[in-house]
């Protein structure tokens, strides 16, 4: 009896396998029939910020490997919402076949994507959204989740009566938003403790002015969370200056090589690292398979992990810091 119930199972177990790869010879791949044309607006292209410039190179790598056009289009500061614009406009001018944005306000440029919609334009975004779902796909870290994720280790960090202090990077992005609302999530009741909300616009010098008057305002501060690579960094610059790394506790959100110096030194406690190159290159390839008529998600979580000095250099978590290397 029991050899006749292997001989069921091996025969199930078979059959399932067969039924996986009948399946997969029969599911149809996604298959590029045109060369497209792209235009990629992110919201700053700055050589100093390895977010930005792992988001770009994802972009650039996605558009080589299925032999389409892009072009990066890019402003010089993540708050210029108008020069942000003025380059949608020159964008839609161009008439590409979609155009991939990662958008500085949440409404400021709802009438130009409108007006590529009316023109056929299809519509990307990458990172962050507007208001309005004016777009046809979005690939972006859930913020929520990173923010959540974030304020759930910082408050292991804490007690009930630590103060806390948020330096966010743009007012009323949607990542600044998200972030904050997640962050106050995974605090819980240590959300009450949050004693100040400044913005940096996305300055490193700023983020630092910023925490130092902190600092100042409030010498009991426990805690500084930043909410983006120019927030955080312009953090951990000050709280290490000032030789208070064992006071303050500094979390942040993006990851850079400074990020990484300030943990290996002691003055980070934790990052959420953000799967940036992927976040860029799953943007195009997405855009790539649509204009090509293919099925896709219209949201994409391209996903984050929580970076601290204990699981820093274990092999996946390395990967993601050191994505060139």
């Amino acid at each position: 009896m029991k050899s006749h119930k292997k001989e069921i199972i091996t025969v199930a177990i078979l059959m399932a396998a067969a039924v996986v790869i009948f399946a997969g010879i029969l599911k149809p791949e996604a298959t590029q029939t045109k060369k497209c044309s792209l235009i990629y607006i992110p919201k700053i292209r700055d050589n100093t910020n390895d977010f930005w410039t792992s988001v770009i190179s994802g972009c650039k790598m996605a558009a080589e490997e299925y032999e389409s056009d892009l072009e990066i289009l890019a402003p010089d500061k993540e708050e210029n919402i108008e020069e942000q614009n003025k380059l949608l406009k020159k964008a839609i001018e161009q008439k590409p076949d979609a155009i991939l944005f990662s958008p500085s306000s949440m409404d400021a440029s709802d009438e130009l994507l409108k007006e590529a919609k009316e023109k056929g334009i299809r519509i990307t975004y990458i990172d962050s959204y507007t208001k309005e779902k004016l777009q046809d796909l979005t690939v972006a870290t859930d913020n929520v989740n990173a923010g959540r994720m974030l304020g759930e280790y910082a408050r292991k960090l804490i007690d009930k009566d630590s103060k806390i202090a948020i330096v966010s990077h743009v007012k009323g992005v949607s990542t600044a938003v998200e972030r904050e609302q997640g962050f106050r999530e995974g605090l819980g009741d240590y959300a009450d403790n949050i004693v100040d909300i400044v913005y940096c616009n996305s300055l490193y010098e700023k983020s630092y002015e910023l925490a130092q008057e902190l600092m100042r305002k409030y010498p009991d501060l426990e805690l500084i969370a930043g909410m983006n690579e120019y927030s955080a960094v312009g953090v951990g610059r000050a709280v290490s200056d000032a030789g208070a790394k064992d006071k303050i506790a500094v979390v942040g959100v993006d990851c850079s090589q400074e990020a990484i110096n300030l943990m290996e030194m002691g003055v980070y406690k934790g990052i959420i690292v953000q799967k940036a190159f992927r976040m860029g290159y799953i943007g195009v390839e997405e855009t790539i398979h649509m204009l090509n008529g293919d099925a896709v998600e219209k949201n994409i979580d391209s996903g984050c992990e929580l970076v601290t000095p204990e699981n820093m250099y274990n092999s996946d978590i390395e990967r993601l810091i050191f994505p060139f290397s």
